[in-house]
């Protein structure tokens, strides 16, 4: 019997429960998922390649240990074209959130060149309605302009507020200048 690994891809820059939750139903429909954290080259990432792997491990453990019932999980970070990737570790499938409209037209056209190119499969699951407004780009956006990050709680852990909160004390991370600057809090 074959087994049915899935990679569930993004820069994950910084994790949200909107990601978890797409990683937790994804669970059910396969044998195995890596989290494959990966670099979007139209983004400056603010967390390391580590670091976002650091928060996803322990974030997936955590899952793990409340519910662990379903599929396998491990957290990987890769560079290079998700499909080659995807080659790399067996997967039989690329998964991919969806939040919106907006969201499935570019995922769409994303879909059908990876199966083209690669013979890959993608699974859109639609993320819960909790989570239809957040995105990784917003939550970077809040903690550089000052927003508070304990309102960002119902969005991201607690670890990645602590790890915000840790780049707004650097002064040599983007955010960390504009709170030297007097633009954050």
């Amino acid at each position: 019997m074959s087994r049915h690994l899935a990679i569930y891809t993004g820069s994950f820059d910084p994790i949200s429960f909107g990601h978890l939750d797409i990683l937790g139903r994804s669970r059910g429909m396969f044998d195995e998922v890596v989290l494959a954290i990966g670099r979007n080259p139209n983004k400056e990432a603010l967390f390391s390649f580590d670091e976002r792997e650091s928060m996803a491990k322990a974030l997936v453990a955590e899952m793990l240990e409340k519910e662990p019932h379903g599929a396998l999980v491990r957290v990987e970070h890769y560079t290079g074209l998700t499909v080659d990737y995807a080659k790399a570790v067996g997967a039989c499938a690329i998964i991919r959130g969806i939040r919106n409209i907006t969201d499935l037209a570019g995922e769409c056209q994303l879909a059908i060149t990876n199966r083209q190119v690669a013979g890959i499969e993608t699974v859109f699951i639609v993320t819960g309605e909790n989570f239809a407004y957040t995105s990784s780009s917003l939550i970077k956006q809040i903690a550089a302009l000052g927003g508070s990050l304990d309102a960002l709680s119902t969005l991201v852990p607690p670890v990645v507020i602590d790890a915000l909160r840790s780049k707004r004390r650097d002064p040599s991370n983007p955010i960390g200048r504009l709170a030297r600057d007097g633009l954050a809090e």
